[in-house]
């Protein structure tokens, strides 16, 4: 059975010990060793966590099947009418049994409690990711490309997708 709750600042190392297994299965054959370490400390070093969470507004929740910790998501409200998913990720060995849909899902169901009317929520998605076609799938749309310099020489080759939230 799986069940959603809401991150308290006391999940972060729970967060950055899922973020250590499925970021860089994800990423492992479109990114170099040296951009997954840098985006690791940059998304999910214990000081970032803490400072999404406190000082960015970005909410986490975490998926468990069976008590497990299984994937999470996370959702930040960027403008008026506009919220950024900046973060889904399902373990490795949890892929497959619909957790990730319903993550998305319970982020749509947070910005539409947050907001209380239509708005839209975005997403940035590597270009060579096999996510893409979940997002598809899920309804979003590609709404533009881009390549942003994230630092160090580094940069995220994106699509960003949308979806409206009713």
């Amino acid at each position: 059975m799986v069940s959603i709750r809401k991150a308290t600042t006391e999940d972060i190392p729970l967060i950055n010990k899922l973020a250590w297994i499925a970021f860089p299965a994800t990423y492992q054959d479109i990114l170099t060793k040296e951009q997954i370490d840098y985006m690791m400390d940059w998304m999910y070093s214990p000081e970032n966590l803490l400072k999404q969470m406190t000082e960015e507004g970005h909410v986490y929740y975490i998926a468990f099947t069976d008590n497990e910790p299984a994937g999470y998501v996370s959702i930040q409200k960027e403008a008026k009418d506009l919220f950024h998913l900046q973060k889904i990720y399902v373990l490795p060995k949890f892929q497959k049994e619909h957790i990730g849909k319903l993550l998305f899902c319970k982020a749509k169901e947070a910005v539409k409690e947050i907001n209380k009317k239509p708005c839209r929520m975005e997403l940035n998605v590597n270009r060579n990711n096999k996510a893409l076609g979940f997002y598809l799938h899920m309804g979003m749309k590609k709404a533009s490309e881009g390549d942003f310099d994230i630092g160090n020489g580094f940069y995220m080759n994106d699509y960003i997708m949308s979806i409206d939230i009713e």
